[in-house]
């Protein structure tokens, strides 16, 4: 039997690799020899994928709301796994390649949000949301994961703290703006989703946003400030600023407008008792991961056009 040279020289890179970890090559083809192919359902784990969605009542489109939610959690694991890639590789090159996956990531999920806009029965929503209680999206740690990872601890501080303020590590996750957003609106404590939230995710939390201090995305891109190709990456950044903390969060607004407020009354609670009507909003949170890059009258003016054109008001 006559190989291609490129097939020689691949058996040989296989051998060198192998010898290498001190492994047998030989053991290895003779186990490709009695392997089975991989068929696409096995490589997706498609069988377990689909035994994920376990809705807690009978009403129909609950299974669109878990499926659509999970969806979600896969895209934003994908942002991670962008922000991972980052590594000690912070060319501007391969930051430039990272942030535009993560824009065509968040332009799927913003685009999605139709599915929960308008894609369940008011009627049945209303019937299934509080069978989830205390659950809620708020509780999404992923999410916050890629606020920690985007930005400084100091941006993502409560409206109503100064930003300009000097204060401890402590002080900055203590005044952390979701946690203001997630206040029982009757009696001014943390709600249960808040002290569940906390209790499985302060801890990582803190150990990320300590990691990320130095090596945020807002901290690399600056990095390149005055060097060729930094005005890319500035303009990636503004399309990325707008896409979490404007297009993500008004998506998500629109739809608990659609759903919570009846006959227009915008005081229905959310399913975790947050305060939705000032904590999703970006004219009130001001949440900017990014700020070096935007002037004066586009922060001042921050998120009021999508609410205006998309909601009218």
């Amino acid at each position: 039997m006559n190989l291609e040279p490129k097939t020689l020289s691949l058996i040989e890179k296989l051998f060198a690799k192998f010898e290498l970890s001190g492994q047998n090559a030989d053991d290895y083809l003779e186990g490709l020899l009695v392997s089975n192919y991989e068929p696409y359902w096995k490589y997706i784990q498609l069988d377990s994928l689909l035994n994920l969605q376990h809705p807690k009542t009978d009403i129909p489109d609950e299974y669109i709301f878990i499926t659509y939610h999970q969806i979600t959690e896969l895209y934003f694991n994908l942002i991670h796994h962008e922000i991972g890639q980052i590594g000690e590789n912070s060319s501007a090159h391969n930051l430039a390649l990272r942030m535009d996956r993560m824009i065509r990531y968040f332009k799927h999920l913003i685009s999605s949000f139709d599915v929960m806009v308008d894609g369940m029965d008011h009627k049945q929503f209303n019937q299934f949301r509080m069978a989830l209680l205390p659950a809620s999206g708020f509780q999404s740690g992923q999410f916050r994961k890629i606020e920690l990872c985007f930005t400084s601890l100091g941006q993502l501080l409560d409206p109503s703290m100064d930003k300009g303020t000097e204060r401890s590590f402590t002080d900055l996750y203590d005044n952390i703006y979701w946690k203001k957003g997630a206040i029982d609106l009757k009696t001014g404590k943390k709600t249960l989703t808040l002290e569940q939230f906390e209790k499985e995710y302060d801890t990582p939390f803190k150990a990320l946003a300590k990691e990320y201090e130095s090596k945020n995305l807002r901290v690399e891109i600056l990095k390149h400030e005055g060097k060729e190709g930094f005005a890319d990456l500035r303009e990636k950044a503004k399309s990325l600023d707008v896409a979490l903390n404007i297009n993500w969060r008004l998506s998500h607004y629109r739809a608990a407008v659609r759903y919570l407020a009846r006959a227009g009354d915008q005081s229905v609670g959310a399913t975790g008792g947050t305060n939705w009507q000032k904590f999703l909003p970006p004219r009130f949170q001001k949440l900017v991961s990014f700020p070096e890059f935007w002037s004066k009258a586009e922060l001042d003016e921050w998120g009021k056009n999508w609410v205006e054109n998309e909601l009218g008001l």
